[in-house]
Formats: structure tokens, sequence, C-alpha cells
């Protein structure tokens, strides 16, 4: 039986939108380079690079993996893959992130909906306290803006508002979704500065902290009944 619509459903991304992922991904760059050389530090960014062109999303896990086909004697990449494995990930959570998240969930249906691979990216919603501020509500696609039918399926609503960090993402669901959605960009991270190629959001803000005190109520009323 499928279940009745609810009034909205809040999408919520992950990298550079709840995590600083910018801040990830520069102390990888200096883990690499303090344990293995800048040698190796260079090489595993550009296959990580590849396989974000091939794949669409960054695959952490799949880039060491190529790595080691290229270099198989190498013993000392298990203590890379820990590194990762047991990154402190809720030390990267933007400020007020899980904050935003309980507020969300006074207004409705809170769910996460991040791009990643199947191992990875779970291990970083989990280790960031996410996982659980949401209940376990975690949508991981390869494309999340392919699969918008199987979120409606999952996760039913009249309305539903998308809070994400890529400008990219956010004029592809509104082109899909239209009235049916409001996008919230907060404008931190790596992808800022794209904006201007794309759409403008419908709501804009400098940080995500900057949503435990936003007036949504009047927006999602007025988004809600039409």
């Amino acid at each position: 039986m499928t279940p009745a619509p609810a009034p909205v459903v809040f999408l919520v991304d992950v990298d550079n939108t709840l995590l600083d992922n910018d801040r990830i991904q520069n102390d990888l760059k200096r883990h690499l380079e303090r344990e293995f050389g800048p040698g190796t530090r260079d090489r595993y960014w550009a296959i990580l690079e590849a396989l974000f062109t091939e794949l669409g999303y960054r695959d952490y896990l799949g880039a060491l993996q190529r790595y080691r086909t290229e270099h198989p004697k190498d013993v000392h990449l298990m203590a890379m893959s820990s590194y990762l494995v047991d990154y402190p990930f809720a030390n990267r959570l933007y400020a007020g992130a899980l904050d935003v998240i309980e507020r969300l969930r006074t207004l409705g249906q809170t769910v996460i909906l991040s791009d990643g691979d199947v191992v990875f990216q779970p291990r970083k919603v989990q280790r960031s306290g996410i996982w659980e501020a949401v209940d376990g509500h975690v949508l991981i696609y390869i494309h999340k803006e392919e699969m918008l039918d199987d979120v409606e399926r999952r996760y039913p609503a009249r309305h539903y508002v998308l809070v994400d960090d890529k400008p990219r993402i956010l004029a592809a669901v509104k082109d899909a979704w239209g009235d049916r959605v409001t996008t919230i960009f907060p404008r931190q991270g790596q992808y800022a500065r794209d904006a201007q190629s794309y759409r403008p959001a419908d709501v804009t803000v400098e940080r995500i902290g900057d949503l435990v005190t936003h007036d949504l109520s009047e927006l999602l009323s007025a988004e809600v009944t039409r």
C-alpha cells in the first residue's frame, strides 16, 4: 500500500553542505604527502579525479585500489585505507549542521540525499553523526538528480525542500520538479563559485548554520498549499 504523501519532505546533501569536505580533502592530501611523499599524493589524486570524471562522485577507496594495481608491492597502503575508514568525520561538521537537521525535523520528514560509493559514503554519514540525526533516513545514489522517481517512491510528498551546495544539482532538480520543490543553496565549499552558471536557487544562505534561525514557515506554507 502506497503511503499518503507527506506535506513536505526535506532532502539534505552531505558533502560541503553538512560536512566540510574541502577540509577533509586537504587533510587527506597532507596525510598522503607526510606519510608517502608528494609523488604518491599527486598520483593518488590524479586517479581520484579521473574516477570522479568517470563515475560522477569521488571514490576514495576505489582510487586507492586502482593505485594499488599500479604499485602491487607497496605494503604501506593498508595504513592509508585505515586513515580513510577511521577518519574523524564528526570533527568536520559545519557549525550548526546537526542543529539544522534537528530544526528541519520539527517541520517535516528529513532525509539525507547524497551521491557516493556504497562503502565510504555511508561510513562518512555514520561516523559524522548524521545517520543517527536523521534516524537512518539516508539515500545514497550514483547520480541523485537522475533518481528522483525513486526518491518520490520512498518518500512521497506534496512538496520537497532540497538543501545542496551544488548549483548544478539544485538547477537539475528544479527543472524536474518545478514548483514542487524549494531549492536552498548554502554558499559554501568549492562549488559556490559555480552559482552564476545556473539558475538561482529559491533561497540562498551564506552557511548551513544560518538555517537554524532562517524563517522558513511562510515559504513552506505558501509552497505546500499551492
